[in-house]
C-alpha cells in the first residue's frame, strides 16, 4: 500500500497549477455576481463537479462553499458526511483541516507582528533557545552527518517554509526518519495502525516536542531554499509562549471567537460528534473509514494543538476566516485584524534569494503559511489539506472559494486539481458576461 507522504507533493503541485485560472477572474473587478438563479446557477460548473463525484461514489460527500467580499456565502452540498451516515453534508458537518491550519496559524502571527510582540525577522531562538545553534545536514537522503548552521531560523522562515526543518509526514529522507523516531511528528489520522504513517513513538507535549526537534540537522540552511516543514507547528508553540498561554488558547480568544468560528477545535468535543465527517483511505476498489465519529483520534487527548495540521472545522467557519482575508481584516464590520497586518500576510514573505526551484511553489511567492500568488495567480492565497479540503482567498477579485471532503491520499483523485478549473471555468462565463 502506498503511504499519504509518497502522493503529498504532487497533489499540492497540481493545486497550484489549477489555481491559475482564479488569478484571471481579477479582470471581473467583482462586476458581475450573478449568471443565474441562486448558488448552483451562479457555479455550474463547481455544481457539476460536486455532483459527479458524489454521484459516483468515489466520495461519501462534499461540500463548496462560495462568497464574494463581504457578502454571506452560498454552499454547494452533495452526498453524506459518511457513506453509513445518515446525516447529510453541510455547511456546518466537521471536516478534518490538516494542513489549511497553516493559514489560520501564519496570521495569528501577523497579529503579533502587528502588535510589536514578534519580529519577522527575529530570531526564533529568541522565544526558543532550543533553536540556538542547529546543525545543517550535508545530504539529508543518505546520512545524519551534519555541520553548524551559518544563520539562525527566524519567524520568516517559519512562515514560509524555508527554516530548514524536516517533516516526518513529508518526503524521504533520513532527517525525516530521525523526526519520526523521536516521535517528533505532528499530525493525527487514526486509531487504526497504519504502517508508515502512524506506527510510530508518541508525539511529546509543545516544549518536549521544541526539544526534541532541535536535536535533528535541518535539511537546509535557514533562508536558502522553500522545503515543506513543520514550521507552522513550532511557530503554534512559540505564538503560545508569546502570549502566555497556549496556541489554542490563543486563537480561540484571537481569531476563532472573533470571526464567530464557533465549530472549529483542535480537539473535537462529544457534543459536536453527530456532525464529524468519516475520513477514508483509497488505497484499493473500495474506501477504508480510518477515522469515523464517536471513535475518533480527534476525540482523544491530544499533546498540544498543532499549528500545522491540527484543525477541526466546518466549511462555514473556515469561509469566515477566509471572508476576513478578502476583507482586510474585517468581518460583519468588525475588525479582527488590522488592515495592513492581513496585506503583509498574503504579500510575498519569501526571504531573498531563497530558492523555488523543483518546488510545488515554483513561479509563485509565500505568504504567512500559504501561497502568495504571482502574475496570473496574483491575489492568491490559501493552502490545501492532506484528506482533500482546500481553502483561497482571491485578494483582487475579493472572492472566497473551499472545498471540503475527506480522503486519503488527497492525490488519490484529481479533486484538487479539478476544483479551481471549475472555479476559474465559471468565472470565466461571468467574465463573458459582464462585457
Amino acid at each position: 500500500m502506498n503511504t499519504i507522504p509518497d502522493h503529498y507533493a504532487l497533489s499540492r503541485r497540481t493545486m497550484l497549477r489549477g489555481a491559475a485560472l482564479l488569478g484571471a477572474g481579477s479582470l471581473l473587478g467583482g462586476r458581475a455576481f450573478a449568471q443565474g438563479t441562486g448558488i448552483e446557477g451562479e457555479w455550474p460548473a463547481v455544481t457539476a463537479l460536486v455532483e459527479r463525484y458524489v454521484k459516483s461514489r468515489k466520495v461519501a460527500g462534499m461540500v463548496a462553499p462560495l462568497g464574494w467580499a463581504d457578502k454571506a456565502p452560498g454552499f454547494i452540498a452533495r452526498g453524506m458526511e459518511g457513506f453509513d451516515d445518515r446525516d447529510p453534508g453541510s455547511a456546518q458537518s466537521l471536516y478534518r483541516a490538516y494542513s489549511m491550519t497553516k493559514p489560520i496559524t501564519g496570521m495569528a502571527a501577523m497579529m503579533l507582528i502587528d502588535e510589536g510582540k514578534l519580529g519577522l525577522d527575529q530570531p526564533l531562538a529568541d522565544f526558543a533557545p532550543e533553536f540556538a545553534k542547529m546543525q545543517v545536514a550535508i545530504d539529508p537522503a543518505k546520512s545524519l552527518a551534519a555541520r553548524p548552521a551559518e544563520s539562525l531560523i527566524t519567524i520568516r522562515h517559519l512562515l514560509t517554509h524555508t527554516s530548514g526543518l524536516g517533516y516526518a509526514v513529508v518526503g524521504r529522507n533520513k532527517v525525516g526518519e530521525e523526526l519520526k523516531r523521536l516521535g517528533v511528528n505532528p499530525g493525527i489520522i487514526s486509531k487504526r495502525r497504519l504502517p508508515g504513517i502512524n506506527d510510530g513513538v508518541p508525539t511529546p507535549g509543545p516544549d518536549e516536542f521544541l526539544r526534541r526537534a532541535a536535536l535533528v540537522p535541518l535539511v537546509a540552511e535557514p533562508g536558502a531554499r522553500w522545503s515543506y516543514s513543520m514550521s507552522l507547528d513550532v511557530l503554534g508553540i512559540v505564538i503560545g509562549r508569546i502570549a502566555g498561554t497556549s496556541f489554542e488558547q490563543f486563537v480561540a480568544e484571537r481569531v476563532f471567537g472573533p470571526l464567530g468560528m464557533n465549530s472549529s477545535y483542535f480537539h473535537v468535543p462529544g457534543s459536536a460528534s453527530p456532525r464529524l465527517t468519516t475520513n477514508y483511505l483509497l488505497a484499493g476498489r473500495r474506501p477504508i473509514a480510518i477515522d469515523r465519529p464517536g471513535q475518533s483520534i480527534y476525540q482523544d487527548p491530544i499533546p498540544f494543538a498543532f499549528g500545522g495540521a491540527g484543525l477541526v472545522t466546518s466549511p462555514a467557519d473556515y469561509d469566515r476566516f477566509l471572508a476576513m482575508i478578502v476583507n482586510g481584516g474585517v468581518v460583519d464590520g468588525r475588525r479582527v485584524m488590522g488592515e495592513a497586518a492581513v496585506r503583509l500576510g498574503t504579500s510575498d514573505l519569501l526571504p531573498e534569494g531563497a530558492s523555488l526551484k523543483g518546488t510545488w511553489v515554483e513561479g509563485n511567492g509565500f505568504g504567512a503559511g500559504g501561497i502568495s500568488g504571482k502574475g496570473k495567480e496574483e491575489g492568491l492565497y490559501g493552502w490545501s489539506g492532506a484528506a482533500g479540503t482546500v481553502g483561497y482567498a482571491q485578494t483582487r477579485l475579493k472572492l472566497r472559494s473551499g472545498l471540503f471532503v475527506q480522503y486519503m491520499p488527497q492525490d488519490r483523485l484529481p479533486v484538487l486539481r479539478e476544483f479551481p478549473l471549475a472555479v476559474g471555468a465559471d468565472l470565466a462565463v461571468r467574465m463573458q458576461g459582464s462585457k
